[in-house]
């Protein structure tokens, strides 16, 4: 935010300037980034400034531009953290428990964090069958004591011990389609070096021949600092917390809503800061603040987004359909499983640019080819060329005439407006 704003408005900017932001389709990670500056830089409201970029980025009829909820969360953030002096702490965090509420047969979990400064997203751990307990309520009971060695989880209901009796005695099968609830409590601590984490599920179908069928994928990022009240109680975050979430809510494939046949009905994530009594190398919080107006604004190194590690992120290259089963992908969910080809058989994989609009420099849409190919000669294209609309009156356009025409039969104007798509297309 403050390069940006440096860059526009700083003491060394020039009248003229423009941010270009851009991601795959230029629409949830740059819509994120675009109504973050309006909020943080220019002071708009988070509902204003998600309303512009959706009038401004897509048709109408087509949604709004930022819509993944991991993304409207951090709009959300960033909101509070422009309101309570911009103050951010970064520590190391660990995820003590995960409880799963109608969690069906087949599903993996599996916790992931940033690291790398943020360019690689890394899988922490997989759940295992010896870390889940089937449980027969879904209440939990606050008046009873933490289990041994985990001071900082929840206490479980009055039938934990007799759970545990019954996953001992069936566990060779698949998770109970009809449970009302499961804990997850790792069998060492899960340490992540930032806030942020992410939740990923993965519920898999056994096929024949070795492949197996992927029903469901869906994830959830969110952040402890922010979720324990740190910017609101001037950086001190609460020391430990929980995160909520129902299913229809998570994060689908590929920033989109598809998640497949649901795979639980919510989930409850218990965290808690991890401070410098731990032992092990912990490294205490680093404060960041925003540099002011003229200060050094430091910046990390881009991403390689072509390497294997980074491809092994969550929500890429993971999509829904066959996949070959390996004794990794048996104990958890593993985005480097291989994918069959072909496509995904249970539907054709959405198209991320559907509904966005593509504008000129002067705010005005790309022309459109309804033909199929460049016209013939004498023929007239099916041209479509759309204004912003500014409340200024409607003129019509005046018929083209032959005198105006190249021997392809398309003007000099349609022919700068395909130029000038086809360079945005490269760009």
């Amino acid at each position: 935010m403050a390069s940006m704003r440096d860059w526009l408005k700083g003491p060394n900017s020039k009248v003229g300037r423009v941010v270009v932001v851009h991601c795959k389709a230029g629409k949830g990670r740059s819509g994120t980034a675009a109504c973050s500056y309006l909020i943080s830089e220019e002071g708009w409201v988070v509902e204003d400034a998600l309303f512009r970029f959706t009038t401004r980025r897509m048709r109408s009829g087509f949604g709004a531009g930022v819509s993944i909820p991991s993304q409207l969360r951090w709009v959300r953030y960033v909101d509070t953290w422009t309101k309570h002096r911009k103050l951010y702490l970064e520590g190391q965090v660990e995820v003590v428990e995960v409880y799963v509420w109608g969690l069906r047969d087949g599903v993996k979990v599996a916790v992931e964090g940033y690291i790398d400064e943020g360019r690689t997203i890394k899988n922490f751990h997989t759940f295992h069958r010896h870390e889940r307990a089937i449980l027969e309520t879904d209440e939990i009971d606050s008046t009873r004591t933490p289990a041994p060695n985990h001071e900082d989880s929840l206490p479980l209901p009055d039938t934990r011990a007799q759970a545990e009796r019954v996953q001992r005695q069936d566990s060779s099968s698949n998770m109970d389609a009809g449970a009302d609830a499961a804990i997850f409590r790792p069998s060492h601590p899960i340490i992540l070096p930032t806030n942020d984490i992410n939740i990923d599920f993965e519920r898999r179908n056994k096929a024949a021949y070795g492949w197996t069928m992927v029903t469901s994928i869906a994830h959830v990022w969110f952040n402890a600092f922010f979720e324990g009240r740190g910017p609101e109680q001037n950086g001190i975050a609460d020391p430990k917390g929980r995160f909520e979430i129902a299913w229809e809510n998570m994060d689908g494939i590929k920033g989109s809503a598809r998640k497949g046949t649901k795979a639980f009905d919510r989930l409850a994530v218990t965290w808690r800061a991890v401070g410098d009594r731990e032992k092990g190398g912990i490294k205490l919080p680093q404060i960041i603040t925003e540099p002011k107006a003229g200060e050094l604004v430091p910046e990390t190194a881009a991403a390689d987004w072509r390497t294997t590690e980074n491809s092994n992120s969550a929500a890429m290259g993971k999509d829904l359909g066959l996949r070959t089963e390996s004794p990794l992908s048996m104990g958890g969910s593993k985005a480097s499983s291989l994918r069959s080809s072909g496509s995904s058989p249970l539907g054709k994989e959405e198209d991320h640019l559907v509904g966005v609009k593509t504008h000129g420099p002067d705010g005005e849409d790309f022309v459109e080819l309804h033909a199929q190919g460049p016209p013939r000669g004498g023929e007239r294209s099916d041209m479509v060329v759309s204004q912003p609309d500014l409340g200024l009156p409607k003129v019509a356009s005046p018929e083209p005439t032959a005198d105006v025409a190249d021997p392809g039969g398309i003007s000099d104007s349609g022919m700068a407006s395909i130029s000038e798509k086809n360079e945005a297309k490269d760009g």
